[in-house]
């Protein structure tokens, strides 16, 4: 299809700006009413969020095939979409700008905190192959995994806590845990991991509500 502008999902305070901002990035399955969800409660909670659709050169969620929408992210050009979406919300009114993401976002969180610009904190749930990519963020970092995660080795969780040792692990918790209305929802891992998260982009973006 033809080349657009970097498509994403807004959801912003009520309140005038400056505010924190958020980019939320989605699993591979794209964007989903869950992720939705999240940029809602970070507004409800005084950040802007913004979900930029990663696969839309490939046609967008649900626009092609698992393996050609994952197929269709190049490095690179995909770490200059999130650092768009970043800078999107700061030209809308954000002072401070923070990451999360999940599964494939996860890992793309990591990554921004590792080789993006910009981002002030990060926070990131379940990254398959972050073990495989462990470097030194740029910003402070939080990582959160499932111990019964079926698609991560417990080797690769251990090792990304030896590198990151302020890594949280559930242990009863399995892949998508954070994914409300999933079958692999946990109410209690994902309401730690979500005061967790608040609490963490509290400390360092700030909040205005």
């Amino acid at each position: 299809m033809p080349d657009i502008a970097l498509p994403y999902f807004v959801s912003l305070p009520a309140a005038d700006p400056p505010w924190p901002g958020v980019v939320v990035i989605h699993e591979g399955n794209g964007i989903s009413p869950q992720l939705l969800r999240v940029c809602q409660r970070l507004a409800t909670a005084g950040y802007g969020a913004i979900a930029p659709d990663l696969f839309f050169r490939a046609g967008g969620t649900e626009g092609a095939d698992f393996a050609t929408l994952m197929g269709s992210l190049e490095p690179e050009r995909t770490q200059g979409d999130i650092d768009e979406a970043a800078a999107r919300l700061r030209t809308m009114g954000a002072d401070k700008v923070g990451v999360t993401g999940f599964c494939m976002g996860g890992r793309l969180t990591y990554h921004s905190a590792v080789h993006g610009t910009g981002f002030d904190a990060a926070v990131g749930f379940y990254g398959a192959g972050i073990a495989d990519e462990l470097g030194e963020p740029r910003c402070p970092t939080l990582l959160f995994f499932g111990g019964s995660d079926e698609y991560i080795p417990t080797e690769a969780i251990e090792r990304v806590q030896a590198h990151h040792p302020d890594t949280i692990v559930y242990p009863g918790a399995g892949h998508g845990f954070f994914r409300d209305g999933s079958e692999n929802y946990d109410e209690a891992a994902a309401t730690d991991a979500g005061d967790r998260l608040m609490a963490f982009f509290a400390e360092h973006l700030g909040r205005r509500s």
